[in-house]
């Protein structure tokens, strides 16, 4: 494996996955690097049913190994919403700050030993051939009563997110420290094991 297609148009993540293989001989490319312009419909129940459609529809397009992720923030007082509609849920295109004041309101007199939630990912590669593996991250945590830190554009679930056994949200941290417990990172690394051992 040279070379893997990664079904996202946010070079953000392209640069993240591949600082965690950097250590492997493999190139990693956006859809866009790849010459594929369109997006998947993401209509899956499960970020796992999302992943793989997403890695299979740039996968079949490309021909190469392919992978795709899907991730999203789950409130447990809110039965686990957003989940996967964790972008959409303030509506189509809505901006990030949108998103955090929909959360807040929701969770509003809410106890703070009752605002549970975790972050998931899950990531999904396709080799040539068609095979499929999946690789799952978590992270538990609370969700904090005001936004705090600066947030990524496309991450702001971050400023109100404040993982188990820290007293900061992970706009707080540094991206290194972020990364080291993150959801997203914990899925990628599983899947450089894989690699490591194919």
């Amino acid at each position: 494996m040279k070379k893997i297609v990664f079904a996202t148009h946010n070079q953000g993540k392209v640069q993240e996955i591949s600082e965690i293989l950097k250590d492997l001989d493999v190139l990693v490319v956006s859809a866009d690097e790849a010459g594929i312009r369109e997006d998947v419909v993401e209509d899956g129940k499960t970020f796992e049913e999302n992943a793989l459609k997403k890695s299979e529809f740039v996968g079949k397009i490309a021909n190469e190994w392919a992978m795709g992720d899907d991730s999203g923030i789950c409130v447990e007082a809110l039965d686990g919403a957003p989940g996967i509609f964790s972008a959409r849920w303030a509506g189509e295109g809505a901006p990030g700050h949108k998103w955090i004041e929909l959360l807040l309101s929701k969770l509003e007199g809410v106890a703070e030993n009752k605002r549970g939630a975790w972050f998931e990912t899950v990531v999904a590669l396709r080799s040539p051939t068609g095979q499929y593996w999946t690789f799952v991250g978590r992270i538990n945590g609370t969700i904090a009563v005001a936004p705090r830190g600066i947030s990524h554009p496309h991450l702001p679930y971050d400023s109100v997110f404040i993982p188990e056994g820290e007293t900061r949200t992970f706009a707080e941290m540094t991206k290194e420290e972020k990364n080291a417990i993150s959801h997203r990172g914990r899925a990628f690394r599983k899947l450089k094991d894989f690699i490591q051992n194919l």
